[in-house]
């Protein structure tokens, strides 16, 4: 029962080592057509149409690399984070990702493994079938020609269909559970190889990323003082001029006309109940009360049931988060509700709010018109500098027509 049990363990992991072959396979073959068409379009860059045209290439080159990184993981010896699709639809912009260039590197290799290493780990998975029928078909050829498989000892006779086609068989079953795994693990390997970078140029990414997100966070800082400074100029410092400039009527007035004195401290108190409720306002922007009284789980709920269009949620365990991924994350929601509410037209929205592992993650999608942009007055460059703040990455997907997704991840390991 035991060996039952591990010959079928065998069979299932050489099928899904086989299936990964045929995803390489295939991929080799779009590359094979997809990479002649972008050194053409490259051609085209100077006379500019390909100015136009390279990009779109070039993002689905992203789709096709990032969709061979996340397969990797089952058969290379570590597995990589998919790069994510290109944020801008510039030439430039989209050449100046430095996962760009591991993609054409890709590309390029893939062409001859993918195409290669694929076939034959597919074509060994379906060996032992091929060699049961040829041998049953020993009768179809000719006489003089008979069939010959892999040892090349010649079938012609039922009798020898028998004993060189049977061992025959067993050894291209032995060929169909172990070759295509070897393989896979061939090709993963050489796939993460070519779309994993370096020690130094993640060291290098990593110093350039902290340097952006760390200017992008001093501007938003900055950009907030002045927001604040700005309410409290112009809302509560009045009320508090005004309050006081009552306060001294008041005082003025008492020896002469003491009944004028009562109106006189009931506006001041007015005015300061304004005040009260102007610099509590303040407050709540700099960090919401309901985050530390019902958590982030209970505010995003809250923001949901305040939400002027039909608002879903789905919430899973979230566990302790960091209080200033928990300001990030809560505002980029509320900020990308009320995007959808304004500008998207949108007739619904969804938020999924989870965790995996040291990772919050939420995506906030709408059925508007899309094409969402960060120089087009959404507040997404908001959104992206208060999560590049905590070490974030903010994702926006808006293609003509819809949907709108934009997916925000934290780290808040603890």
């Amino acid at each position: 029962m035991n060996e039952l049990s591990m010959d079928r363990v065998s069979a299932a992991r050489s099928a899904r080592a086989a299936r990964y072959c045929a995803g390489a396979f295939i991929r080799g073959l779009a590359l094979i057509v997809l990479v002649p068409v972008m050194m053409y379009s490259a051609v085209l860059c100077l006379v500019g149409v390909g100015l136009l045209v390279l990009p779109l290439e070039l993002r689905l080159l992203r789709r096709l690399a990032d969709t061979e990184r996340g397969r990797l993981g089952r058969w290379a010896a570590t597995s990589t984070a998919p790069a994510g699709p290109h944020e801008r639809r510039r030439l430039m912009a989209v050449l100046s990702d430095p996962a760009t260039g591991r993609d054409l590197r890709w590309a390029f290799g893939m062409m001859v493994t993918g195409t290669v290493v694929g076939l034959i780990g597919a074509a060994l998975f379906l060996f032992p079938a091929a060699v049961l029928v040829l041998a049953c078909l020993w009768w179809l050829f000719p006489a003089d020609e008979p069939i010959r498989l892999i040892l090349n000892a010649p079938i012609d006779s039922w009798a020898s269909a028998l004993y060189v086609g049977v061992p025959q068989l067993l050894l291209s079953v032995l060929l169909a559970l172990f070759g295509p795994p070897m393989l896979a693990r061939l090709a993963a390997s050489v796939s993460r190889w070519l779309l994993t970078a370096s020690a130094a140029t993640v060291l290098a990414e990593r110093v350039a990323t902290l340097d952006r997100t760390r200017t992008g966070a001093i501007n938003a800082h900055g950009s907030e003082l002045r927001r604040i400074e700005r309410d409290l100029h112009d809302g509560t410092q009045a009320r508090l001029v005004s309050l006081a400039m009552q306060l001294g009527l008041a005082e003025r007035t008492l020896g002469s006309d003491p009944a004028a004195v009562g109106p006189l401290l009931a506006r001041a108190r007015e005015g300061a109940e304004e005040a009260m409720v102007e610099l509590r306002d303040v407050l709540r922007s700099v960090y919401p009360p309901i985050l530390a009284d019902r958590g982030l789980a209970g505010a995003v709920s809250a923001v949901i049931a305040r939400c002027p269009i039909p608002a879903t949620v789905e919430l899973g365990a979230l566990g302790d988060v960091p209080a200033q991924v928990e300001v990030a994350v809560y505002f980029a929601i509320a900020e990308a509700l009320t995007n959808a509410a304004k500008h998207s037209h949108a007739a619904s929205v969804s938020v999924t709010l989870t965790r995996a592992g040291g990772t919050l993650r939420a995506e906030i999608t709408d059925d508007g018109r899309g094409e969402a942009a960060e120089g087009g007055g959404t507040g997404l460059r908001g959104i992206r500098q208060r999560v590049e703040a905590v070490d974030g990455v903010l994702r926006v997907q808006s293609p003509p027509g819809g949907p709108t997704v934009i997916t925000v991840e934290c780290p808040c390991a603890s």
